[in-house]
């Protein structure tokens, strides 16, 4: 509790001049003693402040119990809720903060738009506790750039407050010890808000510090316990008042009477007038001279009955008395009597100050008993509902237990019949424990056996793979010797003449391609339709790729190789049969509206080409690498057969000496969405570069996409379960099964690193040959089979119906048993028997290669 004085400042600072300081007349002695009475008055506590204002902050926890507990002591006051605005100084923006200067207007305004919302939504919640409570609050906000602390101080010189709540620190701090504030903002606070502001400062929901209104311009701060300040030593008010009686005195002519000071005196509670504020700790105002007592009461009262019996007197005793007056002995005895007055009543004052902290002390040891008692009562309370809680438990716990009793001697008679029903089992498991070990003892001969039987297969298998391979190597060295009888006689050498006569001159009607060797004619070249290959001057291959596409074609054979009929070494010119179907790319897009290919005929197709990738690997002289196998370079017979062409690139390869691995170093060369990564970063040339190659190939067969991404796009699919929405419609209705298995198989041939390819022959061929054996209708090329296979249709004769021995070629591009073709021509036929067109020759060139592959076939 505190004793305030509600002064203005300039009266707390000069108290003297509510005196006048001209010499007084008879007439103005009531006036004097109305001043002093409007002064002391004025130094009468009289400070009613109907609005508690509650400073809050951000998060509600915060300030929750700050709020109660002002409401709770609040009195019947208003509430008023204070809030200090902070607008942040960055921006958030896709999860990063900006400066406000960079974060643009519009964003910021829409920020600033969303933390006046959120405020607004901070003081509802506020007051909607003081709702809760029963109380009506209103809100009262500011926004401050600088910081909290200041924005409070400023709410309190705006609004003139003159009680506030706030916090002291954050709850975490709080302790039974805690005697002065912790937190920055309460601290300035304290040092810097007007000094007409009474503030507590509230921590966890306890009053902490105090800081009262003071008169003197300086903020005096409370604790509990505090000492009594040390009066003031300005002269006191009786002092004064002794001066400007004896003044008037001796104006008057020493005829004034006591009566008007006495009177003055006897004024009730006109100096040191208590006051308290809210229970706060003692304040006293420095400068008042009296404070009311007993002591006082009693010297005022005597002065009052001297007074009286003055006025009582007859006139003749009051002139006697005012001569006495005049008198040096009068004037000394009166300012006796009014310094003895006045001592008196400093003692009082300072009485009354030590009763009023004793009061303060005992109020707030009384309200801390309240509270202690409220606590208890609320524990009694507690503990007699936490009492008949456990009565009940304990009477459900007896029902439980009667219950349980009840059970445990049903479950004792179960328990023995359990028992019973145990020893018999016991005896069976013990029976079956016997059959078990002996059981045991049969399996694990059983391994024993199993185990042997599974060394002696796989011996088996090994020795079988080493008499397939060897026999698989015989037969190589077998076809190597009779390609190498027949080198020189499986092809023509055609003059430039003939070249530029069959292709009427290279005329660009007649031209059907263009690849990096040159450009390619269609021609009829000794009554035979033939594509030519013509190097171009400007090519970026020369005679070196010519002789190694002569060389390549030269020693293999096989059903799925393009026929070389011939060459022309005067200008580098190799002459093929001619394929009537273009290649494999035309057809996939379609090329001049040609209806597109099934998705058995693109299975074949790939199981061709497969085919003819083992051919070339595994030659036993020297392995081959095509090195730009895509479907611009798979041709398609009439019979949509493929045929591999263009073999300027390809390479023989051989072997590192400390190393198996077989490679060629070159420049990469090829196109480069069907190129091996690593070949392009190493310029390393293997067998696995083909893999590579023909995976993209697969893929572009599945989905009929272009081939730059396939591989992602593919894989992507698979592992979402969409590989329906990739596949090719113009392919017909894919089994699922099959195309994602072919998929799969596409994938591992396409992986970054060549290690984690698949071999083409051990693990590829052996997927897609079961693929194209049920779909043609014809059993597959026995690769590495040694059983009995159904010839392919190409070498079946289309005349005889059987396989041919001496495959010849006509005039219209089709291929037959010379012995048939003799006979049909000899008999005077002059049209061609698949095609009934007019043949414009009769002459036949022989088809070696076709006849090298129908033995090779025979062979197998």
């Amino acid at each position: 509790m505190a004793v305030v004085s509600p002064m203005s400042p300039a009266m707390a600072t000069t108290p003297h001049q509510v005196y006048p300081t001209t010499p007084l007349r008879g007439s103005e002695v009531p006036w004097i003693m109305s001043g002093m009475r409007e002064a002391a008055e004025a130094s009468s506590p009289n400070v009613v402040d109907d609005i508690i204002h509650v400073a809050v902050a951000k998060d509600v926890k915060d300030s929750r119990l700050n709020l109660i507990w002002a409401i709770q002591n609040s009195g019947g006051k208003r509430i008023c809720i204070l809030y200090v605005h902070v607008p942040a100084a960055t921006i958030p923006i896709m999860g990063a903060n900006f400066p406000e200067s960079a974060a643009g207007e519009h964003r910021v305004q829409e920020h600033r738009e969303n933390e006046e919302q959120g405020m607004r939504n901070i003081l509802n919640d506020y007051l909607l506790i003081c709702q809760k409570m029963g109380v009506k609050a209103n809100k009262l906000h500011i926004t401050d750039k600088d910081c909290i602390e200041k924005g409070i101080v400023e709410l309190i010189c705006k609004h003139n407050i003159k009680k506030l709540v706030m916090g002291a620190a954050s709850d975490k701090y709080y302790s039974r010890r805690m005697t002065d504030l912790r937190s920055r903002k309460a601290i300035y606070v304290r040092e810097n808000a007007p000094a007409y502001c009474h503030i507590q400062f509230i921590c966890k929901g306890y009053l902490i510090h105090t800081r009262n209104l003071s008169l003197d311009g300086g903020n005096v701060e409370v604790r509990s316990p505090l000492s009594p300040q040390t009066p003031s030593r300005s002269p006191s008010l009786g002092q004064q008042l002794y001066r400007r009686v004896r003044s008037v005195n001796e104006r008057n002519g020493g005829r004034m009477s006591l009566a008007s000071p006495i009177r003055f005196l006897m004024q009730p509670n006109r100096f040191g007038r208590e006051g308290t504020s809210n229970g706060s700790d003692v304040l006293s105002r420095p400068a008042s001279p009296l404070v009311s007592s007993t002591s006082s009461v009693n010297f005022i009262s005597e002065l009052s009955e001297n007074a009286s019996a003055l006025n009582s007197s007859s006139p003749k005793a009051i002139q006697a008395s005012s001569s006495r007056l005049q008198d040096s002995e009068m004037d000394e005895t009166l300012y006796d009597q009014l310094q003895q007055a006045m001592a008196e009543a400093e003692n009082a004052r300072q009485d009354a100050y030590q009763e009023s902290i004793r009061r303060g002390n005992a109020e707030r040891n009384a309200i801390e008993a309240i509270r202690r008692a409220k606590a208890a009562e609320m524990k009694y309370e507690e503990e007699v509902k936490l009492r008949k809680e456990l009565e009940e438990a304990i009477k459900r716990e007896k029902e439980e237990i009667d219950c349980m009793k009840s059970q445990r001697e049903k479950l004792n008679e179960e328990l023995q019949h359990a028992l019973h029903k145990n020893s018999l089992l016991e005896s069976k498991m013990a029976s079956t424990q016997l059959m078990l070990e002996e059981l045991d003892q049969k399996n694990k001969s059983a391994m024993d056996t199993l185990e042997k039987y599974k060394q002696e297969r796989e011996d088996l298998q090994t020795q079988r793979d080493n008499a397939l391979k060897e026999a698989e190597d015989l037969r190589r060295e077998k076809q190597e010797e009779a390609s190498t009888s027949h080198v020189f006689q499986l092809f023509s050498e055609f003059s430039f003449a003939e070249i530029k006569e069959a292709t009427n001159n290279f005329s660009p009607s007649q031209k059907i391609g263009e690849g990096g060797y040159g450009s390619i004619y269609k021609g009829i070249l000794r009554q035979t339709e033939v594509a030519v290959k013509m190097l171009s001057p400007d090519s970026k291959q020369g005679p070196k790729e010519y002789q190694q596409e002569v060389e390549v074609l030269s020693k293999l054979r096989h059903p799925n190789l393009i026929t070389l009929i011939g060459t022309c070494p005067e200008s580098w010119t190799l002459v093929y049969e001619y394929l009537s179907n273009g290649s494999l790319e035309d057809r996939l897009s379609c090329e001049d509206n040609t209806p597109p290919l099934s998705w058995q005929t693109r299975i074949r197709i790939a199981a061709e080409v497969c085919s003819t990738l083992v051919c070339l690997h595994s030659n036993r002289s020297h392995s081959i690498v095509h090195g730009d196998l895509k479907p611009a370079n798979i041709l398609l017979d009439a019979n949509l057969v493929s045929k591999l062409s263009d073999f300027g690139i390809s390479r023989l390869l051989s072997c590192r000496e400390d190393s198996t691995t077989q490679f060629w170093i070159t420049d990469p060369k090829g196109t480069f969405a069907y190129m091996d990564p690593e070949f392009f970063a190493s310029g390393e040339l293997t067998p696995k570069s083909d893999v590579y190659s023909f995976g993209i190939i697969l893929l572009k067969l599945l989905t009929g996409r272009p081939a730059v991404g396939i591989s992602k796009v593919v894989e992507s699919a698979l592992d979402a379960g969409k590989l329906n929405s990739l596949l090719d419609p113009l392919a017909g209705d894919w089994p699922l099964a099959l195309a994602e298995k072919l998929a799969r198989l596409a994938l591992r041939c396409c992986e970054m690193e060549r290690k984690n390819r698949p071999d083409l022959h051990l693990e590829v061929w052996r997927i897609l040959e079961p693929m194209k054996a049920p779909l043609s209708g014809e059993n597959r090329l026995g690769l590495g089979s040694q059983e009995l296979c159904q010839p392919p249709p190409y070498f079946i004769c289309p005349i005889f119906k059987e396989v041919m021995r001496d495959p010849h070629m006509a005039a219209d591009g089709h291929t037959y048993e010379a012995e048939a073709i003799r006979g049909w021509l000899d008999s005077g036929r002059d049209t061609s028997p698949v095609t009934n067109s007019k043949l414009v020759m009769h002459n036949l060139v022989p088809n070696h290669a076709l006849r090298h592959a129908i033995q090779d076939w025979l062979e197998s």
